[in-house]
C-alpha cells in the first residue's frame, strides 16, 4: 500500500506533470472520441449500495410490471436495502442504450457492484448476477452501439453493501486484498478503460442513521483508502474518478490532498444555481480555481431541469480545457417501474446539449 509521504510526493510530480501536457492522461481521446464532449448517463447493474433495512419489501423475482413510479421517493425505495438477488430488466437495459445513442450520449458508466459473478470474487454475487462472459458481450455490444463503457465500484462505506462481508472488514488487510482483486479484474474485464470510477461520496455519519451495521473512515484512514484504490487504477494505466462532495465538509483538506490526477465530479440535483447562497454548486467554482479536470453531474431525481442549469453554469464557469463532459445520474434502477424516469432523464440530456452548444 502506498504510505502517505510517499504518495504526496507522488501526487505533486503528477500534478505538475498534469498542468504541463494533456499527454499525462488520454483525456478524451480513446475510442475515437478525439476531442468529444463526454455526455454520459449512470446506470446501475447492481443496486446493493445501502446497508438499511428495506423501505419495500420486494419478494424475489416480483417485479410489479404493473406499477408506476409516482414520484422519486417511490423509484428510490426500490433501491435502498440490500437485495440478495439481482434487480434488473434487460429489456430495459437495452431500450435505455438505444435512446442514448438516439440522443447523441457517447458513454454509458455501469455500476456493476455484486451485480456481476467475479472469477475473483464469486462469493459477492447476488442471485442472477451476470457472469464475466455475459459481461463480456454486453461491453462488446455497447461499443459497437457507439458508446464507451466506465467502470464503477463504489468503496465509500455508506455506498457499499455490495461488498457483502468485506464491508464490514474496512481498512484490514483482508479488504485491501479483495478491492485490489476486484480493480485488477474489473480493469481487465473492460479492457483497460480510460476511467475508473470510484464513488467515494457521502461517507459521513449522518448517511448512516438507519443502518443495522455503521462504519466511515475520516481523516487520515480516508484519504489512505483512497490513496490506495488510486494506487491500484493507476496501476492498471487508468484513470482514477471520484465524486468531489468530500470537498464540500472539509475544502482545504480537500484541495491540499486531493491529487489533480484524481477526475472530478462534483454534484447538485435541484434548481438553485446561486453561489452566493449554494455552497454545493459554488464547489464547481472552487475545483475550478484549483485546477481539476471536471465532469460535472446533473440529474432527473428531484425536477425537469436541473440538467440544463448544470450545463449553463458548468458552460460558463469551468474552462474547456478542464470541463471533460456530463453526467446524468437518475440514481433509478434498471427496471420496468422505471422505464420512464430513464427516458426523461435521457430527454434532460438532449435539451442540455441544445443550451450547449447553442
Amino acid at each position: 500500500m502506498t504510505n502517505r509521504r510517499d504518495f504526496i510526493k507522488q501526487a505533486t510530480a503528477l500534478s505538475i506533470a498534469g498542468s504541463l501536457s494533456p499527454m499525462a492522461f488520454a483525456r478524451q481521446t480513446d475510442n475515437g472520441n478525439s476531442g468529444k464532449m463526454i455526455w454520459a448517463n449512470l446506470l446501475h447493474l447492481g443496486t446493493n449500495m445501502w446497508e438499511d433495512h428495506p423501505y419495500l419489501e420486494w419478494p424475489e423475482g416480483v417485479y410489479k410490471d404493473d406499477y408506476q413510479c409516482k414520484n422519486s421517493a417511490e423509484a428510490y425505495a426500490w433501491m435502498r436495502g440490500y437485495r440478495p438477488f439481482l434487480i434488473f430488466n434487460e429489456p430495459v437495459w437495452n431500450d435505455i442504450l438505444q435512446n442514448m445513442v438516439t440522443a447523441g450520449m457517447n458513454m454509458v458508466i455501469i455500476d456493476l457492484g455484486d451485480g456481476v459473478k467475479y472469477e475473483s470474487h464469486p462469493e459477492i454475487a447476488v442471485k442472477n448476477a451476470w457472469s464475466t462472459g455475459k459481461l463480456k458481450k454486453e461491453l462488446a455490444k455497447i461499443r459497437e452501439l457507439g458508446l464507451e463503457p466506465i467502470p464503477k465500484l463504489n468503496f465509500a462505506t455508506t455506498h457499499d453493501a455490495w461488498m457483502g462481508e468485506y464491508s464490514r472488514m474496512v481498512s484490514t488487510k483482508r479488504y485491501y486484498e479483495v478491492c485490489r482483486n476486484l480493480i485488477d479484474e474489473v480493469v481487465d474485464l473492460f479492457d483497460t478503460p480510460r476511467f475508473f470510477h470510484l464513488g467515494m461520496d457521502e461517507e459521513v455519519a449522518h448517511h448512516q442513521m438507519t443502518y443495522n451495521y455503521a462504519v466511515m473512515r475520516q481523516n487520515d484512514l480516508w484519504w489512505n483508502d483512497l490513496y490506495f484504490y488510486i494506487d491500484q487504477v493507476e496501476k492498471k494505466g487508468v484513470r482514477p474518478w471520484v465524486w468531489a462532495d468530500y470537498g464540500w465538509h472539509q475544502p482545504e483538506v480537500f484541495f491540499k490532498k486531493m491529487p489533480k490526477s484524481v477526475l472530478q465530479s462534483n454534484w447538485y440535483y435541484g434548481k438553485d444555481f446561486d453561489v452566493k447562497t449554494n455552497s454545493s454548486v459554488n464547489f464547481y467554482n472552487d475545483l475550478e480555481a484549483h485546477g481539476y479536470d471536471q465532469m460535472p453531474t446533473g440529474s432527473n431525481w428531484d425536477n425537469n431541469d436541473n440538467m440544463e442549469y448544470t450545463v449553463e453554469h458548468c458552460k460558463n464557469n469551468i474552462d474547456p480545457s478542464r470541463l471533460h463532459g456530463f453526467i446524468m445520474a437518475s440514481w433509478f434502477p434498471t427496471i420496468e417501474v422505471c422505464r420512464d424516469k430513464h427516458k426523461e432523464a435521457i430527454s434532460q440530456i438532449m435539451s442540455a446539449k441544445k443550451r450547449f452548444y447553442r
